[in-house]
């Protein structure tokens, strides 16, 4: 018979590891330990004073606890299935929804973000979200929600601190340039905006003048007092538009208005008549009566075509030329002014190198007799071949040459090179009356440099004799001298080196002055020479002009000097010229200035231009 005893053990049991009674109580530890630990999350979670939420897989609300009610001042706890991500706004910004689905699908382990929702009540609240997996094996995530509000609060403050100026209370520098940045990278499209962006940038005339005096604490009050008639302006230029313009103190007496989306240079040139106008009217500063004036420089052009600090360029120097051109009014920028004082700036760093790489020549204009027609002299004329800009005439670079002392070795070089041109021709020829040369001196020249032991040096190096070299001085120079300038003048002529006036008649000088200096020659300036011309066939020249003319020439005879008159361009000028007593005669009915190589073969009375 087959069957079991009654102690037998089945055979499954025997592959069945042996369970004690050890092992019973261990397992049923771990059981009450599981479900203790489920417990205590339950009510971790519930009574926990952060706002949290378990969301599913597919982003709905699982659970919410009652902190989360509180956030959101509902009366109850969200009810499961509501969309986790519009509750704490996750959807508006396509970086931040991305995040957070990749967190849903386990792809990402944890999503971080700061969002601004609403209230019930009506409120906003900032509020720091964060998105993190359940413990493994657990389908879903974990929201945890916590109000940031007060801490933005804060920050906001010290930013706003950070970015006003505490006088004026506008926004500053940093906050300027800010919003200029924005402005010109903003895409009109996307706003409905015009693409452009326009700036008033204006200062106080004056304003030194009243801390100095009165001190600074009334210096602020002004200020803060502009700075409320600007807000008052932008305020009303901003009324019917989109948006008033940015008002801002960048610095000292300096402040900004920012127009976004302008509508051309009209608009602006409104804004700063209006500007101006509030400024003009007198300031009452407890009781002290200030009257003030400002310049504006106003700058309009599309933002695509803009930078930041390329417009702040563009508007400070169109406020220097307000302040130039007197002070109380606006200035709108000039693209040719500005290529103007760029290519200036260029040509002012240029100089002084330009002149040790040999960029400089000179060319020569013929001074001839009135009387006989013959070919007495030539005035030398620098000339720059700038290797950027090309050949440049001194009107372009003997002002700037002047202003930073460049023109003493740039005057020592022409000197030199015009005696040693002249020496030259002398010895070319020989057997005829050897020319004087004419050579421009600046004043600069005469402060800056012994001219005297320049002028010496040159002529024994050259060989040149004294009597062949014609110094020309301009007529404010000359009249007047005193000290210095007249003690060179004095040892020139001691020298036996002609002193030349030249565009004589401009000034406002003291003509008896004339008789005390050294000096041999008057130029009469062009201008008196032009008013020879004829102004059309046949009509009859204007006698007071030769009236004028000829009494200057008699009183120059009268002192013992000669007259060389600038400019004769026509022959009936010449002749006029000529019959009135004139000496020698210059300008473009002998000849243009040209190349040394070219003066000997002008033939006397034909005219070498063009």
């Amino acid at each position: 018979m087959s069957g079991t005893s009654e102690g037998s053990t089945p055979a499954a049991d025997l592959i069945r590891p042996a369970v004690t009674e050890s092992d019973h109580e261990a397992s049923r530890r771990t059981g009450a330990e599981a479900v203790g630990a489920s417990d205590s999350f339950r009510s971790a979670f519930a009574s926990a004073p952060l706002a949290m939420a378990v969301v599913d897989r597919d982003g709905l609300v699982v659970n919410a606890n009652d902190g989360f009610a509180a956030l959101f001042g509902t009366p109850a706890r969200p009810p499961a299935g509501q969309v986790a991500a519009d509750l704490v706004d996750l959807t508006s910004d396509g970086r931040t929804w991305h995040a957070y689905r990749e967190v849903l699908r386990g792809r990402r382990a944890r999503l971080r973000c700061t969002r601004r929702v609403k209230h019930p009540d009506g409120h906003a609240v900032w509020v720091q979200v964060t998105v993190s997996p359940l413990e493994e094996g657990d389908e879903g995530v974990l929201l945890s929600v916590s109000d940031i509000s007060a801490r933005r609060e804060l920050q906001a403050r010290l930013r706003h601190l950070q970015m006003h100026d505490p006088v004026t209370r506008l926004p500053n520098r940093t906050l300027f340039f800010e919003r200029l940045t924005a402005a010109l990278e903003a895409v009109p499209e996307e706003r409905g905006g015009t693409g452009r962006v326009g700036l008033c940038y204006l200062d106080l005339d004056g304003f030194k003048a009243i801390n100095d005096t009165l001190g600074h604490r009334v210096g602020d009050r002004l200020l803060a007092a502009v700075a409320e008639r600007l807000t008052r302006c932008a305020d009303e230029a901003g009324y019917a538009r989109a948006g008033a313009p940015l008002v801002a103190r960048l610095g000292g007496d300096e402040f900004a208005l920012l127009v976004e989306d302008s509508t051309g240079t009209d608009q602006l040139a409104d804004l700063a008549e209006s500007v101006l106008g509030a400024v003009r009217e007198p300031f009452d500063l407890s009781g002290r009566r200030l009257s003030v004036s400002a310049s504006v420089g106003v700058v309009e052009r599309l933002a695509a075509d803009a930078t930041a600090t390329g417009l702040m360029q563009a508007a400070d120097t169109t406020l220097y030329w307000a302040k130039a051109d007197g002070k109380d009014r606006w200035t709108l920028f000039d693209p040719e002014r500005n290529a103007h004082r760029m290519t200036r700036q260029a040509l002012a760093s240029t100089l002084r190198p330009g002149i040790e790489r040999g960029e400089f020549r000179l060319e020569y204009q013929p001074l001839v007799g009135m009387a006989d027609g013959r070919l007495r002299g030539v005035e030398a004329l620098v000339r720059w071949d700038h290797p950027q800009f090309g050949t440049l005439t001194p009107n372009r670079f003997i002002g700037l040459a002047e202003e930073d002392g460049a023109i003493v070795p740039l005057g020592r070089w022409v000197l030199a090179t015009a005696c040693r041109q002249a020496r030259r021709w002398q010895l070319e020829h020989p057997g005829e009356e050897p020319l004087f040369v004419s050579v421009n001196v600046a004043v600069r020249q005469v402060w800056d440099s012994d001219l005297v032991t320049d002028v010496r040096r040159i002529l024994a190096e050259t060989g040149l004799a004294p009597g062949l070299l014609q110094i020309e001085l301009t007529e404010s120079a000359v009249m007047g001298s005193a000290g210095r300038p007249l003690q060179v003048l004095q040892a020139l002529s001691a020298m036996g080196v002609r002193l030349a006036i030249d565009d004589f008649g401009t000034g406002y000088s003291n003509l008896a002055y004339l008789s005390r200096l050294p000096v041999d020659v008057l130029k009469l300036d062009g201008s008196f020479v032009r008013g020879f011309q004829y102004e059309g066939e046949g009509a009859p020249p204007n006698p007071a002009d030769e009236v004028v003319v000829e009494a200057m020439i008699q009183l120059a005879h009268r002192l013992g000097l000669t007259v060389t008159a600038e400019c004769v361009e026509t022959s009936s000028q010449a002749e006029r010229l000529r019959r009135i007593g004139c000496d020698t005669g210059q300008g473009w009915l002998y000849s243009r200035p040209v190349p040394p190589d070219r003066i000997s073969g002008l033939r006397v009375g034909t005219s070498c231009a063009g």
